[in-house]
Order: C-alpha cells, then structure tokens, then sequence
C-alpha cells in the first residue's frame, strides 16, 4: 500500500505543521526585533551612572625648581605640557601645547619642535615657522617662597610676564 502523498503531491497531512503566514512572520520578527532593541537600549541606560571620562590633573601645581637649574633652561615637570625657565629678571612658564592642533611640543637648543607638523618656536613661544598660527602660550606662575612656585595651566598672562623668584 502507497502512501497518499507520493500518488497525490499537493495533499497534507493532518501531522504535518502548518506553515506560517507572512504576514504573521513579519508580525513575530517586528516584535521580536523591538524586544531586542528594548534589551540594549536598557543596557545602556544601565550604564549611564558609570562615568566613562577620566580624570585629569588639576590645571593648578607646584613646582620645587631645582637649584641647578640654568638661566634659559627649560625645566618639564613629568606629566605636564609646560615648560619652566629661570632667567636674571625672574621665573616664567610657557605651555608645550603646539598652536597648530594641539601635539606637545619638544624643548630644543633654540626653543621649540613641534614632532606632528614641523612648526618651529623661539625660546619665549613666538612662531619661526609654521603652520602653528600664533605662538605658545604664556602661563600664569605666582611663589608663596622662594623655592615653590605655583603653575596655573588654565590662566593665559601676557607674553614677557614673569614672577621673582
């Protein structure tokens, strides 16, 4: 005896699953989509109260200069973008931050290299060649003794401004 499906191939059997309409699997796969979007925005909210900036060090410091520092040496303190110098007419603080687009720039024998793009500064910032637009900044010092000396990264002074130390 022959099964009635190989004589007659467009009969079901009552056993086999129905198929699914489109339009239900489109209903399903919309919900099932919208589930899933619900589970990862929920996990991003999840992770809002985590804050996801470093910190950074306060733009204020103090320096201890050392004592055998000389007249037109920049002195760098580990980990921030300013250089220090001592000349005869006092203690004054130029920032390494390069005027172009922002790379630290590298004390030399004549003043300044910028590594990213070749600008070119004097001993007290000004620009010898670009493509830094202006010069380096000037920064504010003050001296609660005569060793110590406060930084103000954060507080531009005019070029030429320096504290007696």
């Amino acid at each position: 005896m022959s099964d009635i499906r190989e004589t007659h191939p467009g009969t079901r059997s009552r056993l086999d699953p129905q198929p699914m309409p489109r339009r239900d699997f489109l209903g399903q796969a919309a919900i099932w989509s919208a589930l899933g979007a619900l589970v990862f925005g929920l996990i991003g909210v999840l992770r809002l109260p985590k804050a996801a900036v470093l910190s950074s060090p306060s733009k204020k410091f103090r320096v201890n200069l050392p004592q055998s520092l000389a007249p037109g040496t920049p002195f760098v303190p580990p980990g921030r973008a300013v250089a220090i110098f001592r000349d005869k007419d006092g203690v004054y603080a130029i920032s390494t931050v390069c005027t172009h687009l922002g790379c630290i720039v590298a004390p030399t024998a004549s003043g300044f290299s910028c590594p990213c793009h070749g600008s070119r500064f004097d001993r007290s910032g000004e620009v010898l060649r670009g493509p830094a637009p202006k010069a380096l900044g000037w920064l504010s010092l003050s001296t609660a003794d005569g060793l110590e000396i406060m930084v103000n990264e954060g507080q531009r002074v005019p070029t030429g401004t320096k504290v007696r130390s």
